[in-house]
């Protein structure tokens, strides 16, 4: 191996790699070296120059030092709320989003306790073990656990992050991936990474819905690279995403005969679910039948077009709150200056506002704080409470928590 930074971490540079959406040809062409000094990077075989590795920095947008540190454990192979036009690049950029996601969530999770995880627990290891009635009772424990009641939820986002789920919802300009979900080893906790390129309310509750399900239905499985097995997961989320904001006798009970468009549009905005879901539903639940669905969804398209559906402007997207309370939480506190937060979580102010939620330029001048994560303990008169390596938990340096962390 030549001299040069030896720090450097092969699978840091093939995730940025992913993230950015480049190739190591492209990025050779942007910091000026041959594409084989890129692939020799990437191997481990070579260690870039100084200078050499400082552009590498700029031209990834990444601090230099994160460049070095040791990788976090990957999370679960995502599951992807996508359709068959998805791209392999595509998706590999949003898995390495979700690693972004769940560092910055491991890192701010060193100074405030997240809430509480609360999702049912199933032991299913393949999906032909699922059955209609298997999904509907598992929507309704999560609608107990979270104490939803049977009607409308409000806010689906809200409630996910108050039962522990990690959300963050972000313009992928991958539109055929509509999000993803995954667990996290560090964590301990499922992390959800929504696509917000169509700005519509009724569908990313539904897609936040269905990575419920997976996360839920699946957890046990690996993800299905099989055409059928795909399908038969990807149907299962459905229906709990159907289950979840529906609940079967609350919204049979409302819906009138004859169920016709005109109908199911005003039970859209109290429910917050699209017609197209509703009639799916209502399909689910024997409500309708095969002719009179198809028969629906044909008056649909000619009213309205494939995709858009009247009143769609009249819910806003709903924002994840986490992560961006947590990060006015901790300058709120004076924990960290706001203009340290990027450069201690080792990406740009970019990507930290779009993973957690902040407006732009949001670190030139942070706005209010309304808190949602419970800030550690850092006062010496009370008892630090334990961590699993026997430390307290305070508020540490970077250096002492990535000391801790990889030694």
């Amino acid at each position: 191996m030549t001299t040069g930074i030896k720090d450097l971490q092969p699978v840091r540079l093939e995730q940025a790699l992913a993230a950015r959406g480049l190739t190591k040809g492209q990025l050779a062409t942007l910091v000026g070296v041959a594409a084989s000094t890129v692939t020799k990077w990437c191997k481990g075989d070579q260690a870039p120059e100084v200078n050499t590795f400082e552009r590498l920095a700029l031209v990834l947008n990444v601090q230099p030092e994160w460049l070095t540190r040791a990788a976090l454990k990957p999370v679960s192979a995502p599951l992807y709320r996508s359709n068959a036009s998805a791209l392999k690049a595509g998706r590999a950029k949003l898995h390495a989003r979700t690693e972004w996601l769940q560092e910055i969530a491991v890192l701010l999770g060193d100074y405030v306790d997240y809430p509480e995880l609360k999702l049912p627990e199933r032991e299913f290891r393949d999906p032909e073990q699922i059955g209609n009635a298997d999904i509907e009772a598992a929507a309704e424990e999560c609608r107990n656990l979270w104490q939803l009641g049977r009607g409308p939820i409000q806010n689906l986002a809200l409630a996910a992050e108050g039962a522990g789920i990690i959300v963050a919802r972000e313009e992928t300009e991958i539109s055929a991936i509509e999000g993803l979900s995954s667990w996290s080893p560090h964590l301990e906790r499922p992390v959800v990474l929504l696509s917000a390129d169509k700005g519509n309310a009724f569908r990313g509750r539904f897609d936040l819905a269905h990575e419920i399900g997976h996360l839920i239905l699946h957890k046990h499985m690996t993800r299905a690279d099989d055409r059928d097995r795909y399908n038969q997961m990807e149907s299962q989320a459905h229906r709990f995403a159907g289950a979840l904001l529906l609940p079967a006798e609350t919204f049979a009970r409302e819906v009138r005969v004859p169920r016709n468009l005109d109908n199911l549009l005003i039970l859209k905005q109290r429910w917050g679910v699209s017609v197209a879901a509703m009639m799916m539903r209502l399909h689910a639940l024997g409500l309708l039948s095969d002719e009179e669905k198809l028969s629906l969804f044909k008056r649909r398209s000619a009213r309205w077009g494939a995709k858009a559906e009247p009143g769609d402007d009249k819910w806003a997207v709903e924002a994840p709150r986490l992560l961006r309370r947590t990060v006015e939480l901790l300058i709120s506190e004076r924990i960290l200056p706001a203009e340290g937060i990027p450069r201690h979580l080792g990406f740009s102010s970019l990507d930290v506002e779009r993973l957690c939620g902040l407006r732009a330029n949001y670190f030139d001048a942070p706005g209010e704080v309304v808190e949602l994560a419970t800030l550690r303990s850092t006062n010496v008169t009370r008892s630090p409470a334990p961590r699993e390596n026997g430390g307290s938990a305070g508020v540490v340096s970077l250096a002492a928590f990535n000391k801790r962390r990889n030694g």
